[in-house]
């Protein structure tokens, strides 16, 4: 599955799970906290992204369509098309949440929400 901007490059999870979440504006909006994979189509479902909370506590996840994210090396991290105010009034969960169902149900409001062309 293609970003955005067209980066098709494969990359391990262990390299993208903790890596910084920018908005376009270039604010620090959170991290990767794990990615999703669909078994059933070989593709990424969605990237688990982590905003606020401290040391865990209040911390909310947002599952963002992997094709919204695009790495950006000067700001080592990715970048989203999105605001801060978009993002915070997104979808958001638990871990439990996210993974319940197949994480079906998070990874459809989350392309739905950001007006995602679903891969499946």
């Amino acid at each position: 599955m293609t970003t955005h901007t067209g980066h098709t490059q494969a990359i391990p999870a262990s390299r993208v799970i903790g890596t910084a979440v920018y908005n376009k504006a270039g604010q620090n909006i959170g991290t990767i906290e794990d990615v999703m994979l669909d078994k059933t189509s070989n593709g990424i479902m969605f990237a688990v992204i982590g905003f606020g909370g401290f040391l865990g506590i209040g911390q909310k996840y947002h599952a963002l369509p992997w094709s919204v994210l695009d790495y950006e090396k000067t700001q080592g991290g990715y970048v989203v098309p999105y605001t801060k105010e978009q993002l915070q009034a997104a979808p958001s969960y638990s871990i439990d949440e996210l993974t319940s169902g197949d994480g079906q149900a998070a990874r459809d409001a989350s392309y739905e929400y950001y007006k995602v062309k679903p891969y499946w």
